[in-house]
């Protein structure tokens, strides 16, 4: 992908991020609907969480919006959050290949209605926080969660993934 798609896209990103409370659900040109988003911070709180806008994709809204819940928590336990608002923390997991060497606990963890679901949450203002991209056969959402990041650090910690 060159860089001026990518340029384009991240300028959509901000300005769709900006306009977010001004507006209904969003809609992006279905051209976006194949590039994948990263996670972003929207900001940290003081209470050990952090807010992020996540993407999801699926063939349908609720799919899609689940599917960026996991991408959030998964980003938060081996990416880590990078940027400005306060979101620069490690990852939880800094183990190399712990997805694989734990992987039957992680596939537990982020089945549908797993652990996973237990430390995020959308905000209460569903409307106004999504935005959308749709192609041909998939839509892609951006929404906004809270991640419960101390919480998941405890957890993950009392069952033995991380020290």
């Amino acid at each position: 992908m060159n860089i001026k798609v990518k340029s384009a896209a991240a300028c959509l990103i901000a300005l769709s991020a900006i306009a977010g409370g001004c507006r209904g659900k969003q809609d992006i040109s279905s051209t976006y609907s194949l590039f994948k988003f990263d996670t972003t911070c929207v900001g940290s709180n003081g209470d050990g969480s952090e807010t992020l806008r996540a993407w999801g994709t699926g063939p349908s809204i609720d799919i899609a919006i689940e599917q960026a819940k996991k991408n959030a928590v998964n980003d938060v336990i081996f990416k880590g959050i990078k940027g400005e608002k306060g979101c620069n923390q490690n990852a939880i997991v800094t183990e190399v290949n712990a997805r694989e060497r734990y992987e039957e606990y992680f596939d537990r963890f982020f089945a549908d209605g797993g652990e996973y679901s237990k430390f995020v949450t959308e905000t209460s203002n569903k409307d106004k926080s999504r935005i959308k991209s749709k192609g041909n056969s998939r839509e892609n959402y951006g929404v906004i969660v809270t991640i419960q990041r101390s919480a998941l650090r405890d957890q993950l910690r009392r069952d033995g993934i991380i020290r």
